[in-house]
């Protein structure tokens, strides 16, 4: 008995199961490629830190050939200066005692000379020259000798030589000098400020303890890193960041009571798209850097606040406030953010704005809240964090009231609070207001 016939496919059915083939097996070609990519990235890598490590290393060791055959040679100079030294010294005085025996002997030829001549000559003649003669031999003391050092009392040069700095300077060339297949830290995470980007390392290396780490950046068309941190902290924000610009950063850590620094991380590029914030110039009574990211209170007798440019902060984003010096404080002083700029008002203590004093007070909309943060002092950080909570609509629709839920921080500690606005803000403007000069503030 035949079996039941299967239905024949729809065509439909199989031209879409085949374009489905034909985009899952593009895709999967597509993904391939991209690790084929990768792994010449890797591969590059490896030769080109390689071929680096090669060069590095000769180099460092024909430096130091130079130096050691310059050490020794120095050395060998400063012997031998030793050894003339000490043979002029000491040969002096046997060059006196010689030019004495020499005229000593001198002395003795011409009188024994004299004394021959004298007992050659005639019975009258002789008896004058004898008398001659022994009175001027009787004047030369012919019995006193110089002294001759022994041989045991003048110097005998010599040279000591330890064939053991051999054995130390073997064991220390041994010993010198690591080739590290990674680098114990590499950067973890790098993010985008205005005007800026943090940047983020961590240690991979379990067994390695670190004291320091060192950043380094750089612009992507630059040939010379630059140092920015220093220090035992891991995380650090690289200002003076232009925009839409690639900069490259590494990183290096010193060990635990060692003095030479670890190999670099492997180089990270990153930018920022954010538009740097900027205070506004030309405003009578604050001076700005040439970036405009620093303001300084300064003597003038002009009162009001000193806002930003632009409303270049954007809810979901951390506004920082770094307090670089300090004045004179006053209650009305404020750093904060509102809606609008608003000219007349001489401190941000007032509507559609939210800020906080000086002396820690915080204010919503003109109104001191209960809750106090530490009063600003000089090096003090102040970060505002926004995030749109809801937005509650009137019976008629007309108009809405918009809320923001607001972190304030400021020397480790925080207020959280809701912000009602009459309407929905894409953007806000940022401002600081100072009563006495001193008090300078960057922003990033």
């Amino acid at each position: 008995m035949r079996g039941r016939m299967e239905p024949e496919p729809n065509p439909e059915v199989l031209l879409q199961e085949a374009r489905e083939s034909i985009d899952a097996a593009q895709s999967y070609r597509r993904e391939l490629g991209q690790r084929l990519q990768g792994l010449q990235a890797a591969r590059r890598q490896i030769k080109d830190s390689a071929s680096q490590t090669r060069d590095v290393l000769r180099q460092h060791f024909n430096d130091l050939k130079g130096t050691l055959r310059k050490l020794l040679d120095e050395r060998l100079v400063s012997l031998l200066q030793e050894v003339d030294t000490i043979e002029q010294e000491t040969i002096k005085p046997l060059d006196d005692c010689q030019k004495l025996i020499e005229h000593g002997v001198s002395t003795a030829e011409d009188l024994v000379r004299e004394g021959e001549i004298a007992i050659v000559g005639g019975v009258g003649e002789k008896n004058e020259k004898l008398w001659s003669f022994t009175k001027k031999a009787s004047h030369i003391q012919l019995d006193s000798l110089p002294e001759v050092p022994l041989l045991v009392d003048v110097p005998c040069l010599s040279a000591q030589l330890d064939d053991s700095i051999l054995t130390i300077v073997k064991d220390q060339i041994f010993n010198h000098g690591t080739v590290a297949s990674r680098p114990p830290v590499q950067i973890e995470e790098l993010i985008e400020k205005p005007g800026g980007i943090i940047v983020r390392w961590c240690k991979v290396d379990d067994d390695f303890t670190a004291q320091d780490y060192r950043l380094q950046f750089r612009k992507s068309t630059s040939n010379h890193f630059e140092d920015v941190y220093v220090g035992s902290e891991t995380e650090f924000i690289v200002l003076h960041i232009d925009p839409n610009v690639d900069y490259q950063f590494r990183v290096c850590a010193r060990g635990d009571g060692r003095q030479e620094w670890s190999p670099w991380s492997v180089p990270q590029i990153g930018h920022s798209t954010l538009v740097p914030h900027e205070w506004t110039a030309g405003f009578e009574g604050y001076s700005l850097s040439s970036r405009r990211n620093i303001a300084l209170r300064n003597d003038s007798q002009a009162t009001g606040v000193l806002y930003s440019s632009a409303p270049t902060y954007f809810c979901g984003q951390t506004l920082t406030f770094r307090v670089e010096t300090v004045g004179q404080p006053d209650k009305r002083d404020s750093i904060g953010v509102c809606v609008e700029k608003q000219n007349g008002y001489d401190s941000l203590q007032r509507d559609q704005a939210v800020c906080i004093g000086t002396n820690g007070a915080v204010f919503v909309n003109g109104k001191e809240m209960t809750n106090q943060l530490p009063a600003v002092t000089s090096g003090s950080t102040v970060t505002f964090d926004m995030e749109a909570v809801t937005l509650v609509t009137t019976a008629n629709n007309d108009a809405g009231n918009f809320k923001l839920r607001v972190t304030i921080s400021s020397n480790n500690r925080e207020v959280v609070f809701d912000w009602l606005l009459d309407q929905a803000y894409v953007s806000l403007y940022f401002g600081c207001s100072f009563f006495y000069p001193g008090w300078k503030v960057l922003v990033f």
